[in-house]
């Protein structure tokens, strides 16, 4: 079977998603909505996808999927509606910002038995994946602190600072699910601090652009996450996963993979620039995941669940850096 998807939104994410599901077997993509023309017109061209609305997507019978790529404040809706339509959904996350208005939508999914995805796009990460391999086999023994290292190589527009929901809720938030993912346990309690470092222009805008947090466990297991806008060198994208038995550590990913060695020193080249080009190979290990759970009936990878814990995660960060205390999740959720 060929599932036949639709991508709604052709900006830089959709063309991502475009592009990974070109390269999986038994994925075919049929259409593009967009409302810029000439963004939706540059997916068609590159891809052979035809340019529809999005009522048309909802009523058409050669689409079994949707991948949603719009603003993060049209993606519960979009969610419902797909999903009421009987369509497969991959949702980029977050599926709303706000954590009652993402809970009704998952009650809704969960009405219609629906197919709900959300892209946490780092879990299917071959280094990534490799090294929760070796956790889950007992390599390193029982899990006790886990060190997380984002940093971009720069600020994004502040325009879409403003929209985003900030670096807690649309950064930070890969980095919160990788954490419940290596941790093996929920969360219950975050500390938080953030800065104003890199562009006061993102602090008029009500956000951070820097941030450092600490999540634990109830059993203890500690993880620390730090985050930038500002990488100098390159898209810094590190974990390390200590435990009883050991370690094992997930490093950048490098332009090529050489290095050379000469009277100045030892030298590399560059890190990948962005997270499109660092995280190509974990976009289509996660769409071809999707596809898997649509021809076979297998439960999804990343769940509708993940995507609130992750938000709830997101939201206790804030509150932490607002109040200056340590926040409960109980709080929250």
């Amino acid at each position: 079977m060929t599932v036949r998807f639709a991508i709604l939104g052709a900006g830089r994410i959709g063309q991502v998603h475009a592009a990974a599901i070109a390269s999986v077997p038994g994925a075919a993509l049929i259409a593009i909505s967009d409302p810029v023309e000439q963004a939706a017109a540059r997916v068609r061209d590159a891809f052979g996808a035809d340019i529809r609305s999005i009522d048309a997507i909802a009523d058409a019978d050669d689409v079994d999927a949707v991948v949603i790529c719009t603003p993060t404040d049209t993606h519960a809706d979009l969610i419902e509606r797909f999903t009421g339509a009987g369509k497969a959904v991959f949702c980029e996350k977050p599926v709303d910002l706000d954590l009652a208005r993402v809970k009704a939508c998952l009650a809704h999914v969960e009405r219609v038995a629906g197919i709900l995805m959300v892209g946490f796009q780092r879990r299917f990460d071959p280094d990534f994946n490799a090294l929760k391999s070796a956790i889950d086999a007992g390599r390193i023994g029982a899990v006790e602190m886990v060190t997380l290292t984002s940093r971009d190589p720069g600020p994004p527009p502040v325009d879409y600072i403003a929209r985003s929901g900030g670096i807690f809720r649309d950064m930070m938030i890969h980095d919160f699910d990788v954490a419940r993912w290596v941790l093996g346990e929920e969360v219950a309690y975050v500390m938080a601090a953030a800065s104003n470092l890199v562009d006061p222009a993102i602090g008029a805008a009500g956000d951070f652009d820097s941030a450092n947090v600490i999540l634990t466990t109830a059993s203890g297991k500690q993880a620390v996450i730090t985050n930038s806008r500002r990488a100098a060198y390159g898209y810094d994208q590190r974990i390390e996963v200590h435990g009883s038995l050991g370690s094992v550590s997930a490093e950048n990913t490098h332009m090529a993979r050489i290095e050379i060695a000469d009277r100045d020193g030892y030298h590399r080249p560059p890190l990948l620039d962005f997270f499109m080009s660092r995280y190509t190979a974990a976009y289509a290990a996660e769409i071809a995941a999707f596809v898997h759970c649509v021809t076979t009936g297998a439960p999804v990878p990343t769940t509708g669940h993940d995507g609130l814990m992750a938000l709830a995660l997101a939201e206790a960060a804030l509150r932490s850096v607002a109040e200056g205390r340590r926040v409960a999740i109980g709080e929250l959720i």
